[in-house]
């Protein structure tokens, strides 16, 4: 027993590592892709909601393949490893593009490292219990954002030494360090058989757990690509100069947050938790709505970590407790489809609105969207307790 909670920590502290090291390299990037996109490449709104939603849906056929690949061979490793080393080529990629078209095969090679997701997070899920899923599932996070706020500090210091192309090439190095990290540290052991699952379908599945994927996907239709609340801040007048240091805000906020959120989920339910991502992002709608001075706009940064903070951890804990166990990769895989399917018409969505009918509609139909996902969870029973 003893042993086995050893190896369990052990393979928690690798993923994270590598959750660390790649959202490095990922947030290197992130603070200045959307000025790239728009100011370097020469790409309108809609452009970059197109860029930033189609990663997202097509990589969600592939998280969804992923998982229902691994459930079936019995190895979750493979993939974790195979999808960081995406992320490194996909920088590399964009370093050498000069064109906004010739990004498009490296931003869906970029999202396409999320292959990873589904077969990480059931065997994180299948090595904890219920009494510290939650809080395992919040130390990635944490992880995840702190490798942000690290990632950014060096785009801030960087930036103006290395300008666009040579940072991103930098960003490709610290995901092959976490590559390196998995292949020689995780030791998968091989799963007894079972029967394979046979694609994930509301037949598959309880109504209890269709329905929460569901009210996640009419929410991720509303909840489009961070890169708007950047350009909002430019257009509220921040200097690009300081854009990343709003992204960092945002970063620094979920990093800290993460883990405590998850604790706390793990303490008063998952639920609880839900409402107040819910509720932060509802804060942030509004207040893009409503603010007209800088230190406002800046304030919504921190409400966006929050957000981030309490969503991220839960939002798949919640799924892989609902999903049976046999199948957890291949659920958590399709939930990702749902939602990767759903941030396209998101982000596309919201970048046409943008254009045409001004920056804040968009945040308005957020506002609806999310009001009907919240209503829609409270009918969700958790596992081991009732429906509110």
């Amino acid at each position: 027993m003893k042993e086995g909670e050893d190896q369990a920590k052990k393979t928690v502290r690798v993923f994270a590592a590598a959750s660390f090291l790649n959202d490095l390299g990922s947030d290197i990037i992130y603070p200045v892709w959307p000025l790239f996109v728009t100011e370097i490449l020469g790409a309108n709104m809609a452009v970059l909601g197109f860029l930033d939603g189609l990663g997202e849906a097509l990589v969600s056929l592939s998280q969804a393949a992923s998982g229902y690949v691994s459930d079936r061979i019995k190895r979750r490793k493979i993939f974790i490893w195979t999808g960081y080393l995406c992320g490194s080529l996909s920088r590399a990629g964009y370093a050498l593009s000069g064109l906004w078209p010739q990004l498009i095969p490296f931003r869906i090679l970029d999202r396409a490292g999320k292959i990873r997701s589904a077969p990480r997070d059931a065997l994180i899920a299948d090595i904890s219990t219920d009494g510290n899923r939650g809080r395992h599932f919040g130390l990635l996070r944490a992880m995840d954002n702190f490798g942000a706020v690290t990632g950014i500090l060096i785009s801030i210091v960087l930036f103006n030494v290395l300008g666009y192309r040579l940072l991103f090439a930098l960003a490709a190095i610290p995901s092959v360090i976490g590559v390196t990290l998995i292949l020689k540290n995780i030791k998968e052991a091989k799963s007894p058989g079972v029967r394979a699952f046979k694609g994930l379908s509301f037949k598959d599945i309880d109504r209890n757990l269709a329905l929460y994927i569901v009210l996640n996907g009419v929410f991720a239709l509303g909840a489009f690509t961070y890169s708007f609340l950047l350009i909002n801040a430019k257009s509220a007048g921040f200097k690009a100069g300081f854009i990343p240091v709003l992204y960092l805000v945002f970063s620094a906020s979920a990093a800290v947050l993460s883990y405590p959120f998850g604790r706390l989920s793990d303490r008063i339910g998952r639920k609880p938790v839900m409402f107040i991502a819910y509720g932060a992002w509802a804060a942030v709608c509004a207040g893009v709505i409503v603010s007209r001075t800088l230190p406002a706009v800046a304030s919504l940064f921190v409400l966006f970590g929050v957000h981030k903070a309490a969503l991220e951890p839960v939002q798949k804990t919640i799924v892989a407790e609902l999903a049976p166990q046999p199948f957890r990769a291949s659920v958590l895989g399709g939930f990702q489809m749902v939602i990767g399917l759903a941030a396209f018409p998101a982000s596309l969505l919201a970048g046409f609105l943008w254009d045409k009918a001004g920056r804040q509609v968009p945040f308005y139909v957020s506002l609806g969207l999310t009001a009907i996902a919240a209503f829609l969870l409270l009918f969700v029973k958790e596992k081991g307790k009732p429906a509110a």
